[in-house]
C-alpha cells in the first residue's frame, strides 16, 4: 500500500465525478519513475525492489500485508460498525488520477474533498481523512490480493488510505503508530456486474450491510518506506468484479520502462510478510473460522472499474 507520491514525470488529470474513468487509458503508458521496480516488475526469487533494501521493510515485527487465517484469531466484541462519512455522496472538489509507476492511485487528497470523506468508530482511535484510492492485481495466470484470506489469494485488492485527522500533514503522521488507517477490499472474479452512472465511493464497496464483518491488526505500508504506522481494517466481503474489467488492468497498464522494454503493470502485489506474535482481531460479525473466502455475495454490486478501458474514449489533459 502506497502513500501519494508524485515525481517530476508523474502526469496527472484533474477530473470531476465520474469522468475520473475516461482518464485511465491516458495512464496506461506513463512511467514516471524510470529505475524503480516494484514488488511484481522486479525478476527475483523474492519479489523486491530493483533498489537496495529498505531497513524498514526488512525483519521488522509489524510489516504489512499477512495472511488472515481465521482458524486463529481473536475475536474483538469492541469491533462494531465503522462509520462512513461523505461514501454516499459525490463530493465538492475535485479528483487526481495517477499511474506512479506501479499503480492506479485516485487521490482525495484536497482539503474540500479529505474534510467530507472520513471514517470512525468501529475500534479506531479517532477520525480518519481519506487521502487516496489504489489497486493491487496479478497477471493473466494468477490473482494478486496482498492479503491473503485462509491461504487464499484473490484476484484483486483496493485500498482506501485514511489519515488520522488530529495530525496535520502526512509526514506528521508517519511517525505515531495510529497515523494511518486503511481500509482493504478483496475483489473476486463474477460473470457480470452493474456499473453506477455516478462516482460515489461507496459504490466501490461491498452491500452496506455486509460491513460489519472485518478484520484488523496493526501493520505497515507495503511500499518503501514500509513505515509501521498503519490500523489495517480488512473486509470479509469481497466486491465482484467482470473477468473482462480485470483483464483491462492486466492488459493495459504498464510498469517503468527497462531499456526499450515496456512491461506490462502485473503482479504489483507484495507477498504475505510474518506475523511476528501480532494477533489478528476479528469484528463482532466477522467469520472466526477455517472456510474458503470465495463465495457469492447477496447482490451483485458496482465497482465502476475501467469502463473507460473497454471503450475508446481518452481524457483531455
Amino acid at each position: 500500500m502506497g502513500t501519494t507520491a508524485h515525481g517530476p514525470q508523474a502526469a496527472h488529470w484533474v477530473c470531476s465525478g465520474y469522468n475520473w474513468l475516461l482518464a485511465l487509458p491516458a495512464l496506461a503508458m506513463v512511467t514516471p519513475y524510470p529505475g524503480i521496480c516494484w514488488w511484481g516488475s522486479c525478476s527475483h526469487v523474492d519479489p523486491m525492489w530493483d533498489l537496495p533494501q529498505d531497513e524498514l521493510c526488512g525483519q521488522d515485527a509489524k510489516q504489512s500485508p499477512v495472511n488472515i487465517d481465521r482458524r486463529r484469531l481473536q475475536r474483538d466484541r469492541g469491533l462494531g460498525d465503522i462509520l462512513f462519512e461523505g461514501y454516499d455522496q459525490a463530493p465538492p472538489g475535485k479528483w487526481r488520477l495517477t499511474n506512479d509507476g506501479h499503480t492506479v492511485m485516485l487521490s482525495l487528497a484536497s482539503e474540500l474533498v479529505s474534510e467530507h470523506i472520513a471514517i470512525s468508530s468501529g475500534g479506531l482511535p479517532g477520525r480518519y481523512r481519506a487521502l487516496q484510492l489504489h489497486f493491487h492485481w496479478g497477471s493473466p495466470a494468477g490473482n494478486g490480493s496482498e492479503h491473503t484470506l485462509d491461504g487464499w489469494q484473490l484476484p484483486m485488492e483496493m485500498h482506501i488510505v485514511h489519515m488520522n485527522a488530529k495530525y496535520r500533514t502526512l509526514a506528521e503522521a508517519k511517525g505515531h503508530p495510529n497515523g494511518l488507517a486503511v481500509l482493504g477490499f478483496f475483489f473476486q472474479v463474477g460473470d457480470s456486474v452493474d456499473l453506477a452512472s455516478t462516482f460515489r465511493l461507496g459504490t466501490l464497496l461491498p452491500h452496506a450491510g455486509r460491513l460489519s464483518g472485518y478484520y484488523r491488526y496493526q501493520g505497515s505500508l507495503t511500499t518503501p518506506d514500509c513505515s509501521e504506522v498503519v490500523i489495517w481494517t480488512i473486509f470479509e466481503e469481497p466486491v465482484e468484479i467482470g473477468r473482462e474489467q480485470l483483464q483491462a488492468f492486466v492488459s493495459t497498464l504498464h510498469f517503468p520502462a527497462v531499456g526499450s522494454t515496456l512491461p506490462r503493470m502485473t503482479n504489483n502485489f507484495r507477498p504475505p510478510q510474518p506475523l511476528h506474535g501480532r494477533k489478528v482481531f476479528a469484528s463482532r460479525a466477522a467469520t472466526a473460522s477455517g472456510g474458503s473466502p470465495h463465495r457469492v455475495p447477496h447482490q451483485l454490486l458496482s465497482p465502476l472499474l475501467l469502463l473507460a478501458l473497454l471503450g475508446p474514449s481518452s481524457p483531455a489533459p
